[in-house]
């Protein structure tokens, strides 16, 4: 798979993507990451990208034209999607990063910076998404977010496969608490039940860790899954 990165200041993400399952999966080519910056694309002396706001106000605007100048560059894979990262987007969920992962074969992902890119960008634009409800100094850093949950999720890049399905938000709910050895540190205990070689306790233990971590923590997705579990009973 194919991620195309529209930024002012490619260096961001030099070190996160030679780093951990990301950097060997970009070795392994599970997928590839190029990144392109509009300055390149700018044809004035000083290489211009952002300009004052028609209107008046504070800030300065990205300009249109670096940025599609950039975007005309890149190749065209049969299944691409155009994404700006943009606070006022529809929020990352997993189940996005999953269609992203089988439905397409090339994500163009362009970073605003300023006050915002100008507002024809979306002319060109497929879909504006945004990493939360909040306000960040660039669009790489939720561009990342993104390559990461994107990149996890292709064949080959997590090697027990199966295990990606028990993450949180798969289920509707959130995952279930880990423990690993020592079996007791500081006076604090692994839970009996992980112990007991019992897989049938275990696995109804950590269903209902699932539940109670769920609604004690995202009240909001645990009535969603509640009510998706009433529906799947009266089918």
């Amino acid at each position: 798979m194919r991620f195309d990165l529209i930024s002012l200041f490619p260096d961001f993400f030099t070190s996160p993507l030679q780093s951990g399952l990301i950097g060997k999966a970009l070795q392994r080519h599970i997928a590839e990451v190029h990144v392109t910056n509009p300055r390149d694309f700018t044809t004035d002396k000083h290489h211009k990208v952002d300009d004052e706001p028609y209107g008046g106000g504070v800030g300065m605007v990205m300009k249109i034209a670096p940025i599609v100048a950039a975007l005309e560059s890149l190749p065209h894979k049969p299944q691409r999607e155009v994404i700006l990262m943009t606070p006022q987007g529809e929020p990352m969920t997993q189940s996005l990063f999953w269609q992203w992962s089988t439905d397409v074969d090339q994500l163009v992902i362009i970073c605003g910076h300023y006050e915002g890119v100008d507002e024809r960008i979306l002319n060109v634009v497929d879909r504006e998404v945004s990493l939360g409800d909040f306000v960040l100094t660039c669009g790489e850093i939720p561009a990342l977010a993104l390559l990461n949950g994107v990149i996890r999720l292709l064949p080959g890049t997590v090697a027990k496969r199966d295990s990606l399905h028990y993450d949180s938000f798969e289920s509707g709910l959130l995952d279930y608490p880990h423990y690993t050895r020592p079996a007791e540190f500081r006076g604090w205990t692994v839970p009996e039940v992980l112990r007991s070689g019992n897989h049938a306790a275990i696995a109804k233990w950590r269903r209902q860790q699932q539940i109670d971590r769920t609604r004690e923590r995202r009240r909001d997705l645990y009535e969603r899954w509640q009510q998706q579990e009433w529906e799947n009973k009266d089918e």
